[in-house]
C-alpha cells in the first residue's frame, strides 16, 4: 500500500499521539512535548508521552509498555525521533533495536543535532518512514521549543484582559475582576506552562501580584521576572516576601546601587539589560534565553506590552475581553506607546482563533512582523520624499 491508502490511519494515530504530547504541555521545558503510538496489526500495543526534561523520552515508554508486541509494529510519533546522545540514549537506536517496520513522524525536529538525522537512521536501517502527518498541528505542539532551539531567546506571549470597549482598568486604576473567574483559571493554566511570567513594576505596585499557578490540581510555579528600570518595586511587594518562586527583577546599569542590595537581601535576583533609561527588551530576551528560559508569558500593562510590541518580540498574542463597558478618556488601555500612526501600520495576527471562556471572548492569534515592517519601510520612504519635495 501507498502512503495515501494509510493516511486516514496514520492521521487517527497521529492525533492520539498528539493528545498525548498535549498532556505534557509546560513540564517538558526546554525540552519538547512529544507522543508516541506503537500500532501493530491494527491494535495499539504502546503509549507513550515525554514528561520531564532528562527523563525517558515517549518513544521509550512506549517501547516498554509494547515489549515484543514492538517487532514488527508502526510506530506514530509527533516529532522525530532523536539520533544524538543528551541525557537519554538516541530514540532512533531504540525504535531499530525492537524491530519496528515503519516510523510516521510529524515532523522534522528543528533541533540542529537532530534535524533529518534521526529519519536517515531510520531508513538507513531499512525502516520505512513517512514524514508529515498532521506536521502544522505537530509543529504548533511544540512552538515554543522550535523557536528556542533555534535561537536561543524565549518564545514570548503576550496576554492581555481588557473590557469589550479596550480598558484594562478603570479612570482610577481599578481592574479587579475584568474577566470572569473561568478565564482567569486559564491565565493560571498559561503560566502553568510557561518557564517565566513578567511583569512591569507599575503592576506590582497597584496589584501586588503573586504570579504564581494557583490550580486546584497544582503545578510547578513560573520564575517571577520584573521590569523595574529605576528600581522603585516596593521591598514588602510579595513577589519578594512570599517565597513561592524565583523572582528576577530586571533593571539598567544605571540603578541605584543600594536599591539592588535592598531587594537582593529579600531574596530577589537583580540582573541588568542595557545601558540606558528603560531596560532593554532584546537584551533582556538574551538573558532569559542564556538562563534556560524558553517561554515568557507577558503580563505586563500598556506601557510593557507597547515596549515588546516596538521590539518586535512578540511571538503571540492571547486577548481575553469581557463583556463590561467602563469608558473614561484616561482608562488605560492592552497596548500604550506611541503606537501607528496610520492604520496600515497596525500589526495583524495571524491563524487567528476565536473562543469563549464563560462570559468571556479569547482571540489568540500571531503577529506578522514582515507586513509591519515592509509598511513602516514604506512609511519612511514617503516620509523622506515628502521632505525632499519641501
Amino acid at each position: 500500500m501507498n502512503d495515501d491508502s494509510l493516511r486516514p490511519a496514520d492521521e487517527r494515530y497521529m492525533r492520539i499521539a498528539l493528545e498525548l504530547a498535549k498532556g505534557a504541555v509546560g513540564q517538558t521545558s526546554p525540552n519538547p512535548a512529544v507522543g508516541c503510538v506503537l500500532v501493530r496489526d491494527g491494535r495499539i500495543v504502546g503509549l507513550g508521552a515525554h514528561l520531564k526534561a532528562g527523563e525517558p523520552h515517549a518513544e521509550v515508554h512506549a517501547l516498554r509498555m509494547a515489549g515484543d508486541a514492538a517487532r514488527g509494529a508502526t510506530a506514530y510519533v509527533t516529532l522525530e525521533p532523536c539520533s544524538h546522545h543528551g541525557r537519554t540514549p538516541p530514540c532512533a537506536d531504540a525504535l531499530i533495536a525492537a524491530g519496528v517496520r515503519r516510523v510516521v513522524v510529524g515532523t522534522v525536529d528543528p533541533n540542529p543535532l537532530v534535524a533529518g538525522r534521526g529519519i536517515a537512521r531510520l531508513r538507513e536501517a531499512g525502516i520505512d518512514v513517512t514524514v508529515g502527518v498532521l506536521e502544522a498541528a505537530c509543529r504548533r505542539l511544540n512552538e515554543t521549543f522550535n523557536k528556542y532551539i533555534i535561537h536561543r531567546v524565549p518564545f514570548v506571549t503576550v496576554k492581555t484582559a481588557s473590557t469589550l470597549d479596550g480598558k484594562i482598568a478603570t479612570r482610577t486604576g481599578h481592574s479587579r475582576w475584568i474577566t470572569s473567574p473561568a478565564a482567569r483559571r486559564y491565565v493560571h493554566e498559561l503560566r502553568r506552562r510557561s518557564d517565566a511570567v513578567l511583569v512591569g513594576v507599575g503592576t506590582v505596585i497597584a496589584d501586588d501580584p503573586q504570579l504564581t499557578v494557583r490550580l486546584p490540581e497544582g503545578g510547578e510555579n513560573p520564575v517571577r521576572v520584573v521590569l523595574d528600570s529605576r528600581l522603585r518595586l516596593p521591598l514588602t511587594a510579595r513577589v519578594l516576601t512570599d517565597g513561592e518562586a524565583p523572582t528576577w527583577v530586571v533593571t539598567t546599569a544605571r540603578a541605584p546601587a543600594e536599591r539592588r542590595r535592598a531587594i537582593a537581601e529579600r531574596g530577589a535576583e537583580v540582573l541588568v539589560a542595557g545601558d540606558g533609561e528603560r531596560v532593554s527588551i532584546p537584551a533582556l530576551l538574551s538573558l532569559l534565553g542564556a538562563r534556560g528560559i524558553a517561554s515568557l508569558l507577558v503580563e505586563g500593562g500598556g506601557e510593557v506590552n507597547a515596549s515588546f510590541f516596538a521590539a518586535r518580540a512578540v511571538d503571540k498574542v492571547v486577548a481575553f475581553i469581557a463583556p463590561k463597558i467602563v469608558g473614561g478618556r484616561e482608562a488605560p488601555t492592552p497596548v500604550g506607546g506611541e503606537g501607528a500612526a496610520v492604520m496600515d501600520e497596525a500589526v495583524s495576527l495571524r491563524d487567528v482563533e476565536v473562543t469563549t471562556i464563560g462570559p468571556d471572548v479569547v482571540i489568540t492569534g500571531y503577529p506578522v512582523w514582515e507586513k509591519a515592517e515592509k509598511t513602516q519601510e514604506g512609511a519612511a520612504g514617503r516620509e523622506r520624499h515628502v521632505h525632499r519635495d519641501h
